[in-house]
């Protein structure tokens, strides 16, 4: 399976061939479909059929083998036979505003300098969880010093690095529950430049600018030593 989406997140579409297909999920030879997983929700969007004709795909997953992922079709849509020509669309706007939000909670975990216990990527808004034994957040700054590194329009760029060099900087894990796939060889980093670098399989732009002007929502405790940080666009 080639994973279009981890080295171009601004595919919108590409020609695929159909390997088989069944109402759990569709699997294609490549795709510029993001599977959830590392808190990005996955991708919708169609599979257009060769010669004419439609399936609308609802969600997509991993499947149980790495790198092996599934375009859920919408329940009771009709399925393309194996060796079928089409081309996969995601639905883009959708997408982009998830690639948005995500760069967005990145900056948030360098504005916040706390181990991350969890965290959610949605669509116009997402949150992070921090280990913070007192609450010691104030909203309006963390919501000054979000919009202060969008505006200074960082890169945002991809890497590459061996699991014997993430083990050797054991500090570029931020997360506390979700360590970064491991055991293929090599692990992506997200880096943004000047401010963040962390390990990340996700979808991103190419620049904090691109995000636009966010707010802290609300801060909540969830727990002892656990605070809850929801960030929204400014115009969701």
């Amino acid at each position: 399976m080639e994973m279009m989406f981890q080295d171009d997140p601004y595919a919108r579409s590409c020609a695929a061939v159909v390997a088989d297909a069944a109402p759990e999920g569709v699997r294609l030879d490549r795709t510029v479909f993001y599977p959830a997983g590392g808190g990005q929700p996955g991708d919708s969007g169609v599979l257009r059929i060769d010669g004419g004709g439609a399936i609308e795909i609802i969600d997509t997953r991993k499947g149980a083998e790495p790198g092996d992922i599934l375009h859920i079709p919408a329940p009771g849509a009709d399925l393309p036979t194996a060796g079928a020509e089409v081309i996969a669309e995601i639905d883009w706007e959708r997408r982009h505003r998830l690639m948005r939000i995500h760069t967005c909670l990145h900056l948030l975990s360098a504005v916040v300098p706390y181990p991350v216990t969890g965290g959610q990527v949605g669509d116009g808004k997402g949150r992070l969880d921090f280990d913070i034994p007192e609450a010691i957040l104030d909203k309006q700054r963390i919501t000054d010093e979000l919009n202060r590194l969008i505006a200074e329009n960082h890169p945002v760029r991809r890497r590459w690095i061996s699991d014997a060099e993430l083990a050797a900087q054991p500090e570029l894990v931020k997360t506390m529950s979700v360590k970064p796939p491991s055991g293929q060889g090599r692990v992506r980093l997200i880096e943004i430049d000047g401010v963040d670098l962390q390990p990340c399989g996700g979808t991103h732009v190419a620049s904090t600018g691109e995000i636009g002007a966010v707010e802290v929502r609300k801060i909540e405790k969830k727990g002892r030593q656990n605070r809850r940080v929801v960030v929204a666009f400014v115009e969701a």
